[in-house]
């Protein structure tokens, strides 16, 4: 069931938080630790480009529950979420394993065994509810849907006539996450992020959310974010973590500094496509739980692959 809540309660929350220009920067762990069990997230990012999967990697290992993610395109972020139990409800336009690798196997098993609910909804309309949460309004109406069997399945969108044209619209209703994870280039240690490339819906998402944890690339100082201030897309005063996890996307792709692992990901999608849930177990296993540190992780994926996608990232800059 989809609640919106009233511009007075957004508005309430949102003079409740502290706004101020401080200091945020802390470890994996302490924001992991911000994200509570039910909790609805948003997930910054798409498909596989600059997924904070640093920062799912966390949650899982911290043992977060009944959480409730919403994101454009999910990929193999959304398995391990579901495959964890973790989640248990996803809201998303489309959930494979990238162009290459086909639909979710792990999705698919779990939703037909009842263990996680999959709401599809289409890209425009996942992109137009964080656009709603962001203004502070409860709906908006848009044309993406109809025509379509999706509206149909959704309980929550509503048709009307529009009142100047007469025109059929759909309304969406706000997207308003209690937590928004964001993965980004480079910060400064409140929070001023800078992207490079597609934004993809990460502006929206963290106006609309309650809290915002970013992940970055690197901190950098606050005097080398006000040198390119046109480049910062997300302000400090949304933002209440900052985390420095170099790498922090992978084995996914961040635009400018790598590639994806590919040799990983047919890796992981062999042995979750084989079996669903023993494969998704021996991974999680090996790579989540196994390791002690983020480093670790990364050497498990294995450094050559590391700096092999690196070295790919950073050629988009040498063309």
């Amino acid at each position: 069931m989809t609640v919106v809540r009233p511009y007075d309660t957004l508005r309430k929350d949102l003079a409740e938080r502290d706004r101020s220009l401080r200091e945020k920067v802390m470890t994996l762990e302490e924001a992991a630790a911000l994200v509570h069990d039910g909790d609805t997230v948003g997930i910054g990012g798409c498909t596989m480009s600059r997924t904070p999967m640093g920062m799912i990697w966390a949650l899982i290992r911290a043992g977060r529950k009944r959480l409730s993610c919403s994101r454009s395109i999910m990929s193999s972020d959304g398995d391990w979420l579901i495959g964890s139990g973790a989640s248990d409800h996803v809201l998303t336009s489309w959930f494979s394993q990238s162009i290459l690798f086909g639909i979710s196997k792990v999705m698919r098993h779990n939703v037909e065994n009842g263990t996680a609910r999959f709401e599809e909804w289409s890209h425009m309309g996942v992109g137009m509810r964080f656009r709603a949460g962001a203004m502070g309004v409860p709906f908006v109406p848009v044309r993406s849907m109809l025509g379509s069997g999706v509206a149909g399945e959704l309980a929550a969108v509503k048709e009307m006539d529009c009142p100047f044209t007469g025109e059929k619209l759909l309304l969406v209703p706000a997207l308003n996450p209690k937590v928004a994870l964001i993965h980004v280039q480079r910060c400064d240690a409140y929070g001023n992020a800078q992207i490079d490339g597609l934004q993809f819906m990460d502006i929206d998402l963290a106006m609309a959310a309650d809290r915002v944890i970013l992940t970055t690339e690197r901190i950098v100082s606050n005097d080398q974010i006000r040198r390119a201030p046109d480049h910062t897309k997300i302000p400090f005063f949304t933002v209440d973590a900052v985390v420095e996890l170099p790498f922090g996307c992978a084995p996914h792709e961040c635009y400018g500094v790598y590639e994806p692992m590919l040799d990983h990901m047919r890796y992981y999608v062999g042995l979750v496509n084989k079996d669903p849930v023993n494969g998704m177990k021996e991974y999680l296993d090996r790579f989540v739980y196994g390791p002690k540190s983020w480093v670790e992780y990364l050497g498990l994926i294995g450094i050559d692959h590391v700096l092999a996608a690196a070295r790919a990232g950073e050629s988009i800059y040498d063309a």
